[in-house]
């Protein structure tokens, strides 16, 4: 509902605290005595903005007809890329939207602290939310004179990163260091301050796992495992040699190992995987350009930070604990307790799907209705995969239902649910099996 400011500000400051291209932010007081900061956009913005991504499309149209054909990247598909991220940038509701899951994901961490969003006064071109005063993590020198903890906190900003990537699937995909900024109350464990939550990503499902599984090879140095999982993902031609892949990113990747990240060229590792894309036509997925920011943002802060920061030593064991909960034992019992419900649903089928599988592999073809059969070879074939998955279906979510009954203790030991999933599956094997028989 509109209405005027001074029945909701007690004050607002003409004078903006930070001034950027597409919006402004003042300091304001609400009625209660609230200390707040509105994020407000610039006037004829989304104009301004349209025209540059018209001209940012015709430039690329031209790159991608006349550019060079063994960078597989279509930079057609980048400007739509960051046409939808910066065109979500100009609703100031969506950024609200943003920065209120990623309080949730983090609401009671020492490591990151997300302020509070006003919803009863945001709107598409204005954004209320709660002010906080901290350090800039940019005034290094600020930082040294609070006493910070420079190692953590460097080490707390990379991990943090791979917790919203992987753990969340949502991260702040703008982590520049005008918009961290550290809270000194406990010098020897600093808590984060995330600000400018317009640019936030996530993954698409399959590629989530992909790009973790290659995260822990590559922390492994297990280079043909990256080249399998790179085929796997079809991220590069199924018929690719696994060999000679293994050896190409051993060559990019090895030399970085063992080494502290102040040492590290960040944009001859890109200039190295640039060129192995030529090589092995690697598809480079628009996606992974915000992921790809980020980690480069983070890890060249972390460097300033701390320059004897060892990236891989860090970052392995978070990651690694996050692939666990995950994929590991308990993310298998949250996914069969997610989708319990519908799978229960759809075994009342089964009884009916059996009957008519069974019915159909065991009645004789007759000569009379060879020529319909032979029609309706197709459906029948469609009806038999049915009955079959059916009843796999049957078994797994017998056990499953069995399996979240169980109390806690049962379910963290395995004491009966390992006999009970073996049982299902062996007897849906069974099933199958003799249905080829018939």
């Amino acid at each position: 509902m509109e209405c005027p400011l001074d029945e909701v500000f007690k004050y607002i400051d003409e004078t903006p605290l930070a001034s950027a291209s597409v919006a402004q932010v003042h300091a304001a007081e609400l009625k209660d005595g609230r200390e707040v900061v509105i994020k407000v956009l610039r006037p004829g913005i989304r104009k301004t903005v349209k025209r540059d991504l018209e001209l940012m499309l015709s430039v690329a149209k031209l790159a991608r007809t006349f550019g060079d054909p063994g960078v597989q990247v279509d930079p057609v598909e980048i400007v739509q890329e960051f046409e939808k991220t910066i065109y979500d940038e100009l609703d100031l509701q969506r950024e609200a939207a943003n920065a209120s899951v990623l309080r949730k994901n983090f609401i009671d961490s020492d490591d990151l602290y997300i302020p509070e969003i006003y919803w009863e006064y945001c709107k598409q071109r204005v954004m209320v939310m709660e002010r906080v005063y901290a350090i800039p993590i940019g005034k290094f020198d600020k930082l040294k004179s609070a006493g910070i903890n420079l190692q953590v906190l460097a080490e707390k900003g990379l991990n943090l990163f791979y917790t919203q990537v992987f753990r969340d699937n949502f991260f702040h995909a703008d982590m520049h260091p005008g918009n961290i900024f550290v809270n000194p109350a406990n010098p020897e464990n600093p808590q984060i301050i995330l600000l400018d939550f317009g640019i936030c990503g996530s993954l698409p499902k399959g590629h989530k796992r992909d790009l973790a599984n290659n995260f822990m090879a590559f922390f492994n140095q297990d280079y043909r495992r990256i080249a399998e999982l790179h085929i796997e993902a079809g991220w590069v031609p199924a018929d690719t040699r696994v060999d000679e892949l293994e050896a190409a990113t051993r060559t990019i990747c090895e030399p970085y190992f063992a080494r502290p990240i102040s040492e590290i060229s960040f944009g001859e590792v890109m200039l190295k995987t640039f060129e192995m894309a030529r090589k092995f036509q690697l598809v480079i997925q628009p996606e992974f350009i915000l992921l790809q920011k980020t980690l480069l943002n983070i890890e060249g802060l972390g460097r300033q930070l701390y320059p004897d920061l060892d990236i891989w030593q860090t970052s392995k064991p978070v990651l690694s604990s996050i692939m666990m909960k995950q994929y590991g034992v308990d993310g298998a019992f949250e996914t069969i307790k997610k989708n319990l419900p519908k799978w229960l649903e759809q075994t009342s089928e089964i009884p009916q799907l059996v009957h008519e599988l069974l019915s159909l592999r065991t009645k004789p073809p007759s000569k009379l209705n060879q020529i319909e059969q032979a029609k309706q070879a197709k459906t029948e074939q469609k009806r038999k995969n049915k009955g079959i998955y059916a009843v796999l279906a049957s078994g797994f979510a017998v056990t499953s239902a069995i399996i979240y009954v169980m109390d806690t203790t049962t379910i963290k030991y395995f004491g009966m649910s390992v006999p009970l999933y073996i049982s299902s599956v062996l007897t849906a094997i069974f099933i199958y099996k003799s249905l080829k028989k018939v």
